[in-house]
């Protein structure tokens, strides 16, 4: 039976590179829900971390940035643009998605005290939200188990170094394909491995292959489920 708190959201998980970020915005535009991009928080802990020249390997340290973690989503002026993310009052939507960044925070994530107090924050966006799309690696088997729709997109591996190339380069980012695919690659590893709250299928999860298909047919996919359920 689905919780009354998940009972209007929609939890969408999947590898780094499957597009789930790219369908979770617009199918909440489209629904007009509320978009959760729960990866972007433990981007914004690790850029805090790094910013603070915490050791990586100084848990006890990392936890207690964690406790005052000064973290919002902050809407745009239209509903085209996505939220932004601000940190400690500074917009870090774009510095949030560096490779360094994304290199580091398998360090900050895989801490279990981390994930709970960032787990809460989740669960209390959800909560209080009319209807919310959240994405992420654990939101159908973690953070919102009681989540009326759970789906797991995925893509190919080459398609997945692909995408994460092209997004990196249109954002004038350096970096080559074969890094893109080593950093994939360990962050797979990470996300799958790590034991607490580890990237998998949940089991009442809808599997969406993304591969082959555009933004907009994964959308409607989506939500021609939801239509039926």
């Amino acid at each position: 039976m689905n919780s009354p708190d998940n009972a209007n959201a929609i939890a969408i998980d999947g590898p780094a590179g499957s597009g789930k970020s790219t369908i979770s915005k617009l199918l909440a535009r489209k629904l007009k829900y509320t978009y959760i991009d729960t990866g972007a928080m433990y981007r914004a802990l690790t850029l805090k971390v790094m910013r603070e020249e915490v050791e990586l390997a100084n848990e006890e340290a990392i936890i207690k940035v964690s406790n005052d973690f000064d973290f919002k989503f902050v809407p745009n002026e239209t509903d085209d643009a996505p939220a932004r993310v601000v940190l400690d009052g500074e917009d870090v939507s774009e510095a949030i998605r560096t490779l360094e960044v994304s290199a580091n925070v398998k360090h900050v994530c895989k801490i279990p005290e981390v994930r709970e107090n960032l787990v809460n924050i989740q669960k209390s966006l959800a909560r209080n939200m009319a209807g919310a799309v959240m994405e992420g690696r654990d939101i159908g088997t973690v953070v919102l188990p009681g989540a009326k729709y759970k789906f797991y997109v995925d893509a190919e591996f080459s398609e997945r170094v692909r995408r994460r190339f092209m997004e990196l380069e249109a954002k004038g980012m350096s970096a080559t394909e074969d890094e893109v695919a080593d950093d994939l690659r360990q962050r797979d590893h990470t996300d799958k491995t790590r034991e607490v709250g580890p990237l998998k299928q949940a089991d009442d999860a809808v599997l969406v292959d993304t591969t082959d298909l555009t933004v907009e047919e994964v959308v409607d996919k989506i939500i021609s489920y939801v239509k039926e359920v």
